[in-house]
């Protein structure tokens, strides 16, 4: 996965690979710690020594660094009572052109080893180990290897494959040829079909540079920062993937897959001997210390700012609208590796750019300028060089030079008047801990007289897909026009190769793997008891070892909401916390949540019943964290919030639609699949509707039509009506995670802000069946292609199942697992070139097959009806059953932090003897039942099914009267 120096939103998406709550911190006692603080500085252990033991015991834990004798390879241990256990491997790799060398490198050596030769032992792995993560990264000038786990057994396992792959790939032709790029027939069985390009990486960064955010960061960082590496695309650009050889690729690993380059890092409570002996013994020892060439130089400093203009793809999603420009300022700063000075210019970003009370906040984003900051904005420390970037999106070209003026106006007033007090206390707080406010300015003469600036504005060009289809085009022309008969026979030949190594069974018997056996039989037990606030509103409690904080969540009903507002809940949960409450205006109450609160949240929830498939409950859910000691404050935030928030702010609420609208909008090209996979369930279950409101295309497109309509006083006035039917204590239920002792404190508290809630209801209603049941819902099919100008598509196919408790979901949830690594991940990424693509089985029983970034669309979805005859023909054996369920065991049984035990009790009802059943029908899973709800659920003809894509246009799907076109 490429993750550049582009702060991602959201979770990190990567080869497929699996990814849990790492915050899952256990603080049972110090054992680990202990045993830590016993290595003496030079002490030797295997092949290494010991440089630095350090206790750190704000964090629980001992930092062990050493180094290794032979090599030179740093390693830094973190020791912790965590059993949450966790490795990675390091390297500096720092290309010199955008070929995507680091990357596809990252991609190819996961596809054997020396050791491993079987095709594609990463995957493979996924299904034989219990970990609760598993990936690769390449970002601008390193490339990481990490997996966690909670076994010991898993944890050497894993080892021994992330070493051999990382030191002894294989680096095959063909392996090259499937993740990175090649040239090969349309169908690759005929001839006379056209050439194209192909690959994994080649179609992952076509889809990454699909999104203009993305375009904008990789610009911005190459034009700051040109002398170096960081003037190239180590991800690769589409147009330049194909320039790379196999023998580059090979010639690159042997440079930078050195243990002199390396860097190796430890997190947990297993023995660090016994993880030094494997590394020693299966990598290190076979290697002797080199110097690598791969530090990045200084960027030398220029004499004079710089300005660059850059085009983009238009907004679909904003037609017609003139406001689609993006503009930033950008300062270079000193090197990252003096730590305090790196630490400080993060407090003064924050101090400048967050919250509604900072500088650039009032001057940029209150402006109506934009819709919101620029990519990037704030302090990015991901290069040698730090930088600091401020600006705005969804500008108007003709305000580019104003906003860049505000910027240089803005940095004079803060330099001036330097910041309030109760704002770095506020900061302070937030980020936990004591440090001295040393002046009011610190920091800001780097930007004084700083000539290093670069002012970057990206615009929309109305043939800018066009255009890169052209040189795409151009390119492959080039490419063909190059070959010679023999090489287009040679071409021919090996995509026939390639094909039949895909289609061929793998033997991976030569990989670790855990057994079914090595699965807990049971659940670890979670202590809840409810008790009951203001007498009849029920407070689940569950005391964890939260470190001093108290964790409050509160869940409301939508059940009387009335069906017109039901759209405009999203909305009303994202402004309610902002607007301000009381008789604090919205900086005052920014100021409070800051210096009281880790943040105060609402969030709109369909929630799935465990019995039923069309009963479900719908509801907001309010949520907040605090230090123990401001309990009091945070509850009387959320009483004021619930009782006299500010509704009526329009210019405020402006502000607020805009960039709601613009995130939103932002987020499609990453999150195509989850879109693509809510609009093919929308007909499927009576919740869909729902859902595809609150969090489908419906919401993104209903988002930018209220972002541009120029009087909101329409919906403004929706607000009030919401807060009526939602924030009283009619339908409330709450919930607190502290510790034993905090508990009677927290419950309190509760009790107080319940109390001061209204009432519109004489009687209270039972609280868990405030469900909607839809007795006369019929599920009905329905095919929808939501045009959008995307290199790629994004394809989901979805059917009614099994709800939770029916003995059949356990069985569904096995074959998605199944038919993801035997059928689908063959299929779809490996012969199909999409960066990734599955079966999944949600909690309210919806079945969805789906691909992310993929260059095909119908194909897929003949893919998918594949992916169904195999299931039903029972293609599968044993091995492969046990490894769907360690696969399934590995997500059930991942880490869940003290914040959010508790959680699905909660939300769902979930109790512990509940997932207990579960836990025993995942188990009993067999060969005849999975051939069995194949056939009685996936079968044509026997489920209704729903099928949604996003992406460019389609001639076939356009001459089908069937399918819906957006």
């Amino acid at each position: 996965m490429w993750r550049s120096g582009w702060r991602a939103r959201g979770a990190l998406r990567g080869l497929g690979g699996r990814s849990a709550d790492l915050r899952a911190w256990r603080w049972e006692s110090s054992a680990a710690c202990e045993r830590a603080l016993r290595y003496q500085v030079g002490e030797k252990l295997h092949g290494f020594t010991v440089s630095q033991v350090t206790a750190v015991p704000e964090l629980s834990l001992t930092a062990v660094r050493l180094s290794h004798d032979g090599t030179g390879a740093q390693y830094l241990h973190l020791a912790r009572e965590d059993r949450n256990n966790t490795f990675s491997v390091q390297f500096r790799t720092t290309p010199a052109d955008s070929s995507g060398a680091p990357h596809i490198l990252e991609h190819t050596v996961l596809c054997g080893s020396q050791r491993y030769p079987c095709r594609d032992p990463f995957f493979k792995m996924l299904n034989r180990s219990l970990c609760t993560f598993m990936n690769a990264f390449t970002a601008s000038d390193y490339t990481l290897y990490p997996f966690s786990t909670q076994n010991p057994k898993d944890f050497q396992n894993l080892l021994s494959v992330y070493l051999d792959a990382a030191f002894f790939p294989c680096l095959r032709e063909l392996d090259f040829w499937q993740e990175g790029w090649r040239l090969e027939h349309e169908d690759p069985s005929d001839p006379q079909t056209p050439l194209v390009f192909k690959g994994v990486v080649f179609n992952e960064m076509k889809g990454v540079f699909a999104d203009n955010e993305r375009i904008f960061s990789q610009h911005l960082q190459n034009r700051l920062l040109p002398d170096h590496t960081y003037a190239v695309v180590s991800g690769g650009d589409p147009l330049c993937i194909p320039d790379l050889t196999w023998e580059q690729l090979r010639r690159f690993h042997a440079t930078h897959y050195h243990p002199s380059n390396a860097r190796f890092f430890t997190y947990g409570n297993f023995p660090l001997e016994q993880h030094l002996r494997q590394i020693h013994e299966e990598a290190l020892s076979k290697f002797q210390k080199i110097e690598p060439r791969t530090a990045v130089p200084a960027q030398k400093p220029w004499d004079q700012p710089r300005e660059f203009q850059i085009s983009c793809a238009p907004d679909s999603l904003a037609a017609g609208s003139s406001g689609q420009t993006t503009v930033s300022v950008s300062f270079l700063l000193p090197h990252i590796t003096d730590t305090f000075e790196a630490f400080t210019l993060s407090l003064l970003s924050s101090l400048l750019v967050s919250g509604p009370s900072a500088p650039f906040y009032q001057s940029l984003i209150e402006s109506g300028l934009g819709t919101g900051f620029s990519p990037d904005a704030g302090y990015n420390g991901c290069t040698r060089e730090a930088y600091f970037s401020v600006g705005l999106q969804g500008v108007a070209e003709e305000d580019v030079g104003a906003v860049r003026d505000l910027v240089d106006r803005t940095l004079d007033g803060v330099i001036e008047k330097g910041f309030e007090a109760d704002r770095i206390e506020a900061l302070l707080h937030k980020i936990e801990i004591q440090m001295k406010h040393q002046s009011v300015s610190f920091g800001l003469a780097l930007t004084l007289n700083n000539q290093h600036k670069l002012t970057l504005s990206m615009t929309p060009d109305d043939k800018y897909s066009e255009k890169q289809m052209q040189m795409e085009a151009e390119k492959l022309k080039q490419k063909v026009s190059s070959l010679s008969p023999e090489d287009k026979q040679r071409l021919h030949e090996k995509g026939l190769e390639l094909q039949a190594q895909q289609s061929q069974p793998q033997d991976a018997s030569c990989l670790p793997a855990l057994k079914v056996s090595d699965i807990e039989p049971r659940i670890p037990a979670t202590d809840l008891e409810v008790a009951t606030a203001a007498g009849d509103v029920p407070v689940q409690c569950c005391a964890q070892p939260t470190n001093g904080l108290v964790y409050f969540r509160a869940f409301a009903s939508l059940n009387t909401v009335p069906e017109e507002l039901r759209p405009y809940v999203p909305l009303f949960c994202s402004v309610l916390t902002k607007l301000g409450c009381g008789s604090l205006d919205y900086r005052e109450q920014a100021q409070q949540v800051e210096l009281k609160t880790g943040g105060l949240a609402a969030s709109p929830q369909v929630l799935p019943d465990d019995t039923h498939l069309d009963t479900y409950e719908q509801g907001v859910l309010f949520s907040s964290l605090c230090l123990d000691r401001n309990l009091p404050d945070m509850m009387r935030l959320w009483s004021e919030i619930f009782n006299s928030p500010r509704l009526e702010e329009e210019e405020r609420f402006r502000v607020l639609v805009k960039m709601t609208a613009q995130e939103l909008a932002n987020g499609v090209p990453d999150s195509g699949h989850l879109y693509a996979s809510t609009r093919a369930g929308r007909t499927l279950a009576s919740a869909g509707d729902l859902q595809e409101a609150f969090g489908g295309m419906d919401q993104v497109r209903l988002m930018k039509r209220i972002a541009e309509t120029a009087d909101l006083t329409p919906v403004l006035k929706k607000l009030p009506r919401i807060k009526k039917h939602l924030l009283n204590r009619d339908s409330l239920r709450c919930a607190v995670n502290a510790t034993p002792q905090q508990m009677p404190q927290a419950q309190r508290a509760v009790d107080g802000f319940v109390r001061s809630l209204s009432r519109s209801q004489k009687e209270r209603k039972p609280v868990r069946p405030q469900v909607v049941e839809d007795p006369t819902f019929k599920p009905c099919q329905m095919k929808t292609h939501f045009l959008l100008p995307f290199p790629v598509n994004y394809v989901a196919e979805c059917v009614r199942t099994a709800p939770y408790t029916d003995p059949d979901h356990a069985s569904l949830q096995v074959l998605a697992r199944l038919m993801t690594a035997k059928f689908l991940h063959v299929e779809i990424r490996e012969k199909g070139g999409a960066y990734g693509g599955g079966a999944r089985l949600s909690h309210g029983g919806i079945f969805t097959l789906f691909s992310y970034r993929d260059p095909r669309s119908m194909e897929t979805l003949q893919s998918f009806a594949e992916a169904v005859d195999w299931a039903r023909s029972g293609r599968f054996t044993q091995q492969d059953i046990d490894e769907a369920k360690l696969s399934v065991f590995a997500s059930v049984d991942a880490p869940v932090a003290p914040s959010d035990r508790g959680l699905d009790h909660f939300l769902y009802g979930l109790s512990d003897e509940m997932k207990q059943v579960h836990r025993e029908q995942l188990f009993a899973v067999c060969r005849e039942g999975l051939v069995d709800v194949s056939n009685r659920y996936l079968g044509t003809g026997r489920s209704t099914r729903g099928v949604a894509l996003l992406g460019p246009e389609n001639s076939r799907i356009a001459k089908d009267p069937s399918w819906i076109i957006r």
